[in-house]
C-alpha cells in the first residue's frame, strides 16, 4: 500500500479559489471512500477462476462421432461440479475448409456448413456455457436418432429466442465461422480428426473420451470437485488409444461428401 501525502494548501486570501477548490476535491474523495472500500473488497473477495482448466472441443455438426461424444460423453462436464473447474469452449469448424471464392466446403455437405454456423451464433448470443450446450446437444442427440428435421424444436428445449437466427440471417454466423477456421488452422500439432479435444493446450489425440482424467489431473486448485476425487494422479503415459475409425479424419482424400441429411431451414429462411 502507497501511502500518499498532501499537502494542505495555506489559508491565502490573495488564492481563495486554490484553498475551495482543494476543500471541494477533498470532501469528493471521501465520499468516494465507501464505493473505494467496496470495490476493493469485491476484487479481494471474489473467487479467481484463473486455475480453472480450459477444455476445448473442436468439432463439426454433422460428424456422427462429434455428436456422439457431445451428447454421451462431454455432457459429463455437467456432473458432480465438474463444470465449476473447466471453462469448456466449443468450436464448430472441424474439417472443414474456405475456397479460394471465400465459399465454405464442409465434410458433410452443405447442411453441416449451416448448423455450424447455427450452433456458432448460438454460442455466441447465448454465452453461458449450460445454455447453449443445452441447444447443441439437443441438435446434436436429433443427429444420431435420424430426427435432424426437428432441430428447430431445440430452440424451445433450451429456452432461446430468435437471437441465433438474426445472427445467422445477418451474416455474422459465416464471420463467426470464419474465426473458428483461423482458430482451427493454429492448432499445434494440426488436428488430425473431429472430435478433437484439447485440456490446457494439450491435445488428448485418441484418447478424448478419458477428458475428464486430464481435466482433474490438469487442476492445482485447491476446490477439487467430487467428480475428480475419483480420479487418483497418473501419467499420461498411461493413456489407451482407441481406433481411429471413431473419428471423422481431416484427410480431404475422398473424405468429403456432397450430400446431407434434409433440415427444415424455413425458420431461418422466414423468420
Amino acid at each position: 500500500m502507497v501511502a500518499l501525502e498532501l499537502a494542505l494548501p495555506t489559508n491565502d486570501s490573495k488564492n481563495p479559489s486554490l484553498r475551495d477548490s482543494f476543500y471541494f476535491c477533498s470532501s469528493k474523495m471521501a465520499s468516494l471512500r465507501p464505493l473505494f472500500a467496496f470495490f476493493l473488497f469485491t476484487c479481494l473477495s471474489s473467487p479467481s477462476t484463473s486455475q480453472n482448466v480450459t477444455l476445448s472441443l473442436y468439432y463439426e455438426t454433422l460428424c456422427p462421432y462429434c455428436a456422439d461424444f457431445i451428447v454421451n460423453h462431454l455432457v459429463k462436464v455437467f456432473d458432480g461440479g465438474l463444470i465449476s473447474i473447466v471453462d469448456l469452449r466449443m468450436i464448430p469448424w472441424g474439417n472443414s475448409f474456405i475456397q479460394s471464392d471465400g465459399a465454405f466446403v464442409c465434410q458433410h455437405g452443405p447442411n453441416e456448413c449451416f448448423l455450424n454456423a447455427i450452433e456458432a451464433c448460438a454460442i455466441t448470443t447465448y454465452p453461458d456455457v449450460e445454455r447453449h450446450f443445452s441447444f447443441i446437444q439437443c441438435i446434436e442427440r436429433l443427429s444420431l436418432e435420424n430426427r435432424l428435421n426437428e432441430w428447430v424444436n431445440c430452440f424451445e428445449t433450451a429456452g432461446f429466442g430468435k437471437d441465433p437466427i438474426d445472427c445467422y440471417t445477418s451474416g455474422y454466423g459465416n464471420v463467426l465461422e470464419q474465426q473458428f477456421a483461423a482458430e482451427t488452422a493454429r492448432l499445434n500439432p494440426p488436428h488430425r480428426f473431429v472430435p478433437w479435444v484439447v485440456v490446457n493446450n494439450q491435445p488428448l489425440q485418441e484418447d478424448f473420451e478419458n477428458f475428464v482424467s486430464y481435466v482433474c489431473n490438469a487442476y492445482q486448485g485447491t476446490q477439487v470437485p467430487g467428480a475428480c476425487k475419483s480420479f487418483p494422479r497418473e501419467s499420461n503415459s498411461l493413456r489407451k488409444e482407441i481406433p481411429t475409425s471413431l473419428v471423422c479424419s481431416a484427410d480431404r482424400t475422398g473424405n468429403f461428401i456432397s450430400s446431407s441429411p434434409a433440415i427444415n431451414r424455413s425458420p431461418v429462411i422466414n423468420p
